[in-house]
């Protein structure tokens, strides 16, 4: 380890851990470990935290999946997207005035928001601590205030044009017609009600009741075609589903099923098993992850979409047949022609794991999709909402066209690696778009390279996505002129690219945690 370099270790701790992009959530989720919570009541802890004290990135407006590994029992997985209005339709949005897209700040992009109604069965199912007490600091900072960190301000500080077009946003988001600064003190006390209602009557309390009656009224009066049946119809809709997985270097790597693109993160893993990555030079492994990444998301983006509009494709694209056919079609001297990607762009979301003290472990991502969501605010309920119906199609036929009560393909998804039956690792990269391709490359540093996970996390980032291949800065000059000359049309980005959080549990049971530098999080375990 290079103390001088600036970069931070790997964490270790004896019996529990967790990890998240936000101090304030990671030091939520230890103190319900460290007074007799689980895994999943840490999860919910820091997730209802982060929703206040980082509302660009996620919020009780917004969905969420989990992987959930019982301590000697098999991986789950939770589908928490939410579902198109039961009167949308391509039809419908064509003849509200849409043509190509629906745009960020549409209320046809408001999804019914999924999140609570996970958090709540995966309390129901394996929680261990009453609602009020896993909340009660998120409920604190929403009411009593919380400083903005210093990521959370930067981005913030970004999307201040977003915020200022919704005056409920803007009211709670710009106070003083400003964004905070790092350090600032901010409050979201309606938020603090909400959290109540969830706590006191679980799903009831946001999807029935004056709460949804409120977010409908506000979401009709933009033009949406949401009900309050709609809302009621959600309460339930998070769904228990069997996880999807293939084998990479004698590991077992489960991701959620579509309508996640986690298919995407096996496929780009299942064609990169054909190298031998090790003994690659880096322009080597950024090429080749970059034309296994174009070929997986020509596929994703063809393919994904409503689960019930992808049965059996799973099986279909990591067969060995498929692979090897991919595979087949890297150069490793020319890149491929760019696809012609027109999805639109995903950007941010929270990722956080935990493993307590009995070995129960979680991965959880919950998100709003872009920075701020759709940028509309209930004034009443100060519910911020998320923009993920924005990912869907207009086009008839698609399977990632809009449809009644349909879930929209999602970028967000969490990881767990297995070997013999027994959990490894719970880990994700957030990231939109670059999540998938973020997975299989974190996995090839720890697994091929035998990176530490800090190390694994800290790599300087490629992607090649939209016809371009965007590189971090960290990745050297000559590197870059070498993967020019091999057709690539380089972009080198002035901002971090995505973030991630993972824990290992190592053979001797102690954990290993790492968060990424280029947020504001941490893992931290006792």
């Amino acid at each position: 380890m290079d103390f001088l370099s600036g970069r931070r270790p790997s964490s270790f701790a004896g019996k529990a851990m967790i990890a998240t992009s936000h101090p304030l959530a990671t030091s939520a989720g230890l103190e319900i470990l460290q007074t007799g919570g689980n895994a999943v009541d840490a999860a919910l802890a820091a997730v209802a935290v982060q929703c206040v004290v980082d509302p660009l990135m996620t919020g009780l407006g917004g969905d969420c999946f989990a992987l959930y590994a019982p301590a000697g029992g098999a991986v789950t997985a939770l589908n928490g997207s939410g579902r198109a209005p039961a009167a949308a339709s391509v039809a419908a949005l064509k003849a509200a005035g849409l043509s190509d897209e629906i745009p960020q700040t549409s209320p046809h992009a408001v999804t019914i928001p999924g999140a609570v109604s996970a958090w709540c069965k995966l309390h129901e199912a394996h929680g261990s601590i009453p609602m009020a007490q896993i909340f009660a600091r998120a409920i604190a900072l929403a009411e009593d205030g919380y400083p903005v960190a210093t990521r959370v301000a930067q981005d913030w500080s970004a999307a201040a044009a977003l915020i200022a077009q919704d005056a409920g946003a803007a009211a709670v988001f710009l106070p003083g017609g400003v964004a905070p600064r790092a350090g600032d003190r901010h409050a979201q006390p309606l938020l603090a009600d909400r959290l109540r209602e969830i706590a006191a009557q679980g799903p009831a309390g946001f999807y029935e009741g004056e709460t949804a009656r409120s977010m409908v009224s506000y979401l009709r009066g933009l033009g949406g075609l949401h009900t309050e049946a709609d809302f009621a119809a959600a309460k339930d809709g998070a769904e228990w589903v069997a996880p999807i997985s293939a084998r990479y270097r004698g590991y077992d790597i489960h991701e959620c099923p579509p309508n996640g693109q986690g298919l995407a993160a096996l496929l780009i893993l299942r064609i990169l098993e054909g190298y031998d990555l090790a003994a690659m030079s880096e322009a080597d492994r950024i090429h080749v992850h970059a034309e296994a990444t174009k070929l997986a998301y020509h596929h994703r983006d063809a393919l994904l979409g409503d689960p019930a509009h992808c049965e059996g494709l799973a099986e279909r694209l990591l067969s060995d047949e498929v692979v090897r056919v991919l595979r087949g079609r890297i150069d490793m001297q020319q890149a491929m022609p760019p696809a012609l990607w027109d999805e639109p762009e995903h950007k941010d979301t929270v990722y956080l794991c935990v493993v307590d003290e009995k070995g129960n472990a979680i991965s959880f991502i919950n998100s709003i999709f872009h920075g701020f969501g759709s940028g509309r605010l209930d004034p009443v309920t100060g519910i911020l909402f998320h923009s993920r119906g924005a990912s869907f199609r207009l086009i008839e036929g698609h399977p990632n066209a809009i449809g009644p009560r349909k879930r929209p393909m999602h970028t967000i998804i969490p990881g767990i690696v297995t070997r013999n039956g027994s959990v490894v690792m719970p880990f994700g990269v957030m990231g939109g778009q670059y999540q998938a391709a973020g997975h299989a490359g974190f996995l090839s540093g720890v697994i091929d390279r035998d990176m530490t996970l800090q190390e694994a996390i800290d790599q300087p980032r490629s992607f090649a996505f939209g016809g371009k291949l965007d590189l971090e800065p960290g990745i050297p000059p000559e590197i870059r002129d070498a993967l020019a000359a091999r057709g690539h049309d380089i972009r080198v980005l002035d901002a971090p690219m995505g973030g991630a959080q993972a824990i290992r549990i190592g053979d001797s049971g102690i954990l290993e945690g790492g968060s990424d530098s280029r947020k504001d999080g941490m893992a931290l375990g006792y």
